[in-house]
């Protein structure tokens, strides 16, 4: 492979309003990171019996966990992946194919998203991708950084309305149960992709049911052990009610699922 290097881009984009200039960077393997400004937002749901009415059996759905809604500040901008990491990255640098054979046998299998990975696998593929590159640093992000990235300045349960939420994200209504080329449906207002549906995205943080708490919080990092590790967004396989900015589901480290996958921060050495 030849040597790494950083590639800066400038591109036009109406991240933080019409014209404004959003910066990119591109590395050899042809993985984008988008800069995510610092900023401050609502972590949490506020609307939580707006949510609830989503979900066709409350009482075997708790999203408790979801509140309470909490201010939380963002004190440095960062780099995150503009998509999902796909099958064709995970194949140049690791060179095995997890997940279901058949997600490696058509014509786009390199522009699908990894999906059977386990928090530990996501871990070992940036331990590699670290000894790789001599400038960029790479890691998952955290739960908050996540979510504040998904929501790209809205406080609404999406940031889009529930009617077009096909126009953005891959789930069971669009999908055919099946994962989709990364980028193929709209981006959000930070440029990123994906963010809901596809596949669910591994963050950096142990969960807690209980770790929201209230009154502002700075750079959150998540509880300091756990017995499972947070999975945002939805996938490809769930139903609309589940594929919402807000919502939390954790696993086991080691558990994999056909609708795993993560995106990766890129941080400057």
């Amino acid at each position: 492979m030849k040597a790494f290097s950083r590639v800066l881009y400038l591109v036009l984009a109406v991240v933080g309003g019409p014209g404004q200039a959003q910066e990119t960077i591109t590395n050899p393997l042809g993985m984008v990171f988008v800069r995510i400004p610092a900023g401050e937002f609502v972590m949490g749901t506020e609307d939580l019996a707006g949510a609830r009415r989503e979900i066709p059996e409350p009482a075997s759905q708790e999203i408790g966990d979801e509140a309470p809604a909490h201010r939380v500040i963002i004190t440095r901008p960062f780099y995150l992946a503009q998509t999902e990491l796909t099958q064709g990255v995970w194949y140049q640098v690791m060179g095995s194919r997890p997940g279901p054979e058949a997600f490696w046998q058509g014509e786009d299998w390199a522009r699908l998203p990894l999906a059977a990975a386990s928090w530990d696998m996501a871990q070992r593929f940036i331990e590699a991708l670290n000894r790789m590159d001599p400038h960029d640093h790479y890691r998952l992000p955290t739960e908050a950084e996540w979510e504040y990235a998904a929501r790209a300045g809205s406080a609404d349960l999406r940031p889009m309305p529930k009617d077009r939420l096909q126009d953005y994200a891959w789930f069971i209504a669009n999908s055919a149960d099946h994962p989709q080329p990364v980028a193929s449906r709209k981006a959000n207002a930070f440029g990123l992709y994906d963010m809901l549906g596809n596949v669910w995205e591994w963050v950096a943080d142990w969960y807690d049911p209980q770790t929201y708490g209230t009154g502002i919080r700075v750079d959150p990092q998540g509880p300091a052990s756990g017995r499972a590790r947070v999975r945002r967004g939805g996938s490809y396989h769930c139903p609309e009610h589940l594929v919402r900015p807000a919502y939390r589901s954790a696993d086991p480290p080691s558990t994999r699922y056909s609708v795993l996958g993560f995106r990766l921060v890129a941080e400057q050495r």
